[in-house]
């Protein structure tokens, strides 16, 4: 059997429990912040919190001049119940790390513990901005870190993050070049109707009847207005109205997520939406009401920053690890924030073990990791560090 990194692993899986224990939702995320700056006050750092309500970051100077490399962790939790049976099972009702968050902070701490205390010296020059986001489930962690100035203030070249991921197996790395990740986009469209008795259509507008052809016109804003080669998905996760069943509704209420791969489509649905929905009102005589809210960009890697985590994971693990196999996905990230702003790479770690249990997909309340991806992380990610700062 193929033998992994073990470096600092009793350390992270005992971070990485204490904070499975104790999950803290989006921006609710003060004693794991509390944690990470006592865990790096100790080790000298000089920290900033308070970016973003709980965010916080912390820089390593290696007295060198040099690129800034920015590494980031996401510290929240998501509002599910955990099911698992472990001793280590969340003790907040309600809330679970269902996404392997806890990992990422641990991971975290374990390499500011090793540029304080390794003597193998992995930063050979430059510096290393330690960024601990809050709220990536939803909250807009990242554009709220990003709004603070830290990028600038720091003067941040490149940005790296990492993801455990129960899709590939342990020992894998996933990495792409361009975009990994969709979009997340949210919708909202209100029919105003007329209401009145079921039995005289005639003197109403009914809202659910616009509403139906809303759902399936949003349909052809991917199979006629997209390139079939391009990914994008609109799906309308809920429809209501009306409370009777003999009287026609005043409204009709549909929510929905688009998501997106490209920027060009990113840029195109919202203003294509709102066209199909305002037209259709017209044409039955309804008045219609859109929102669109914003929540994740695409997550689009750059190809020489992807290239560096290629060349820092096969480094560590040998030739065979990298897969682009469950890489590529519909779901969305914020760290795509940060890519929209510096070249960078969001790469997976893989931490599935069917031998041992871990297969339960992400936001699952039956979710948990091989701990064995930990020491993973970590030494690919130090390595990337070393990569790029040694090559730029």
């Amino acid at each position: 059997m193929k033998s992994f990194p073990t470096h600092r692993k009793e350390e992270m899986v005992r971070y990485r429990r204490t904070f499975h224990q104790n999950p803290e939702l989006k921006y609710e995320e003060r004693e794991t912040a509390l944690f990470a700056k006592r865990h790096l006050e100790t080790l000298g750092f000089q920290v900033e919190d308070g970016i973003a309500e709980t965010g916080l970051v912390a820089l390593y100077d290696s007295g060198k001049p040099g690129k800034t490399i920015l590494v980031r962790a996401d510290m929240d939790a998501l509002p599910i119940h955990e099911e698992n049976s472990h001793v280590y099972k969340s003790r907040n009702e309600g809330k679970m790390h269902a996404c392997g968050h806890d990992g990422h902070t641990s991971i975290l701490l374990a390499l500011s513990s090793d540029l304080k205390k390794d003597v193998s010296n992995f930063v050979p020059k430059g510096r290393v901005l330690l960024c601990f986001q809050p709220a990536e489930e939803g909250g807009s962690g990242a554009d709220r870190m990003i709004a603070s100035g830290i990028l600038d203030r720091y003067q941040v070249d490149a940005v790296f993050a990492l993801h455990v991921w129960n899709h590939i197996d342990l020992g894998k790395v996933g990495v792409v070049n361009g975009t990994m990740m969709a979009s997340v986009d949210e919708f909202k469209i209100t029919v105003q109707g007329t209401s009145g008795h079921g039995a005289m259509p005639q003197h109403t507008v009914d809202p659910i009847l616009v509403g139906s052809h809303l759902v399936t016109a949003l349909q052809t804003l991917v199979s006629r207005n997209v390139d079939p080669l391009e990914p994008c998905v609109v799906t309308v996760g809920s429809f209501h109205s009306g409370n009777a069943f003999n009287v026609i509704p005043e409204t009709a209420v549909l929510h929905g997520t688009v998501r997106t791969y490209s920027k060009s489509v990113y840029e195109m649905i919202p203003l294509r939406m709102k066209q199909l929905v305002e037209q259709i009102g017209l044409g039955f005589g309804a008045k219609i009401h859109l929102e669109y809210k914003r929540i994740d960009k695409p997550t689009i890697n750059d190809q020489a920053m992807a290239d560096v985590v290629r060349k820092a994971a096969k480094t560590v693990l040998g030739d065979d690890c990298l897969t682009e196999e469950n890489t590529r996905t519909m779901g969305g990230e914020d760290f795509s924030a940060f890519l929209m702003e510096r070249p960078g790479c969001y790469f997976f770690i893989g931490s599935r073990n069917e031998e041992k249990g871990f297969i339960h997909p992400h936001h699952s309340s039956f979710f948990d990791f091989d701990e064995d991806a930990l020491p993973i992380g970590l030494s690919v990610m130090k390595e990337v560090i070393h990569t790029y700062l040694s090559e730029n």
